[in-house]
């Protein structure tokens, strides 16, 4: 493989910002005209299982912590770094000879962030506190043009300070705004420290933000507008066209046995609270810090901060409940709705989800570390129960003591204009990218 790290770096200053961007124009070449008609998997599909007539190849290795991902239509793949490796926070990958797998390497942006997407031929990326974009042009794999701010000022905080963020194709963008604390207590992480009520987080952060996809140098206070609000952490958010709606996946909170040891012991903690599938429309509540949900009473209870016991509905009874339950603790990291037609039927429409996995279901296993599946009907809503697409991310087994254990951690998903899934991991490195195999392929493989 082809590796290059630009050796230097522009500096401009964009309303007061440092933003850093190559100086050189791309020496690549060019990308492959079309896609390869046959795709060959690993013969270990790169150390993971998969939903039977599937296949995948590693696409690149140890190339960093892999967060979000975007494909181009022309192939290339641009990957944010949760830190910058290499000289840069965004990598840059293309295949020249056709063969499907990356021959050239390139990181660009000195900041690290999760955030990556394509919007009107520009590709848009986050910071933990600004949005950028940067003009694609057609043939350079690194862009050249000058980067811009779309949006700046998000409250600077040490905890759920990523900013994920999706488009609904109408001019609008959706930007993710976590908590910057586990519940809003007064003192952070403290046994029987009360929640503040009212909790100050829910004023700026919290919840979803919802701005212009096109004009520059907004700020969130001067022209962002809360969409939803009550969500702890939603890194998995994704615009589902087909229903004309957004939905995200939130992190639900932790440590209630070492907060509040009265009311749960360290088996119900590690089964409680359940990661919610949020439909989530404007003016939304889904309750956080108040409430969560428990997926053993299908209901949302009042969390013990705001004097609940495990028991008690108290105030949430009028919030908003997920349209599908997951694991405690199993940690979405993103979220893409399949809308092309590679894959068999019952994936069109429906909804894939990594999980990073857990770090705090002791003193049972963690868990988590997979791709999960969940089908859709036409009406917006799961069609049926999710199952586990891919797997063993963690290791054989898949049960672990500790996530510093697993032997990958997938993060980030985006769908190639061929209809291919491809994955992230923030562990080692690795990117996947997943097919669905003709009868003869499987035939082969299996042979």
């Amino acid at each position: 493989m082809n590796v290059r790290v630009l050796p230097m770096l522009c500096t401009c200053s964009v309303t007061g910002l440092l933003l850093f961007t190559a100086c050189d124009s791309s020496t690549s070449q060019e990308p492959a005209e079309e896609a390869p008609s046959h795709l060959t998997a690993d013969t270990d599909n790169g150390s993971i299982t998969l939903s039977n007539g599937f296949g995948a190849y590693v696409v690149a290795d140890n190339v960093g912590k892999a967060r979000h991902i975007v494909v181009r239509d022309n192939g290339d793949i641009y990957v944010k770094l949760r830190e910058a490796e290499n000289g840069g926070g965004i990598l840059a990958l293309r295949d020249t000879n056709g063969d499907g797998r990356a021959d050239t390497k390139e990181y660009f942006i000195e900041y690290g962030g999760t955030g990556i997407d394509i919007y009107e031929n520009y590709l848009y990326y986050s910071s933990d506190s600004v949005i950028y974009r940067v003009a694609l042009d057609a043939s350079e794999l690194v862009p050249t043009a000058e980067p811009e701010v779309v949006v700046q000022g998000f409250p600077i905080q040490n905890q759920h300070a990523v900013k994920p963020f999706t488009f609904d194709g109408a001019g609008n963008m959706y930007v993710n705004i976590g908590a910057p604390s586990n519940a809003c207590q007064e003192q952070l992480r403290t046994p029987k420290s009360p929640g503040q009520d009212p909790c100050p987080q829910l004023d700026r952060q919290a919840g979803i933000w919802k701005f212009s996809a096109t004009e520059l140098n907004q700020t969130q206070e001067e022209h962002g507008e809360r969409y939803a609000t009550g969500i702890r952490n939603a890194v998995a958010l994704d615009w589902n066209k087909p229903a004309n709606s957004l939905y995200a996946l939130q992190h639900g909170r932790d440590q209630l046995s070492n907060l509040w040891s009265e009311y749960y012991d360290s088996l119900q903690s590690a089964e409680l609270p359940a990661e919610e599938f949020l439909k989530v429309s404007e003016g939304a509540d889904f309750g956080w810090p108040f409430c969560y949900y428990d997926p053993q009473k299908n209901q949302k209870v009042l969390a013990p901060e705001y004097g609940g016991n495990g028991e008690e509905t108290g105030r949430c009874a009028d919030k908003e409940d997920p349209i599908m339950a997951f694991p405690a603790h199993w940690a979405p990291n993103d979220l893409i709705f399949y809308n092309s037609d590679m894959f068999p039927e019952k994936y069109r429409s429906g909804a894939f989800i990594a999980f990073h996995g857990s770090w705090n279901r002791a003193p049972l296993p963690q868990k988590g570390y997979n791709i999960a599946f969940v089908p859709f009907g036409t009406d917006g809503m799961p069609s049926g129960d999710f199952e586990r697409f891919a797997d063993e991310f963690a290791g054989s087994g898949g049960e672990i003591a500790s996530p510093g254990d697993a032997e990958f951690r997938p993060t980030g998903l985006a769908v190639g204009s061929d209809g291919s899934l491809y994955i992230t991991d923030d562990q080692k490195g690795r990117i996947w990218r997943v097919f669905y195999q003709a009868e003869a392929d499987k035939v082969a493989l299996a042979e």
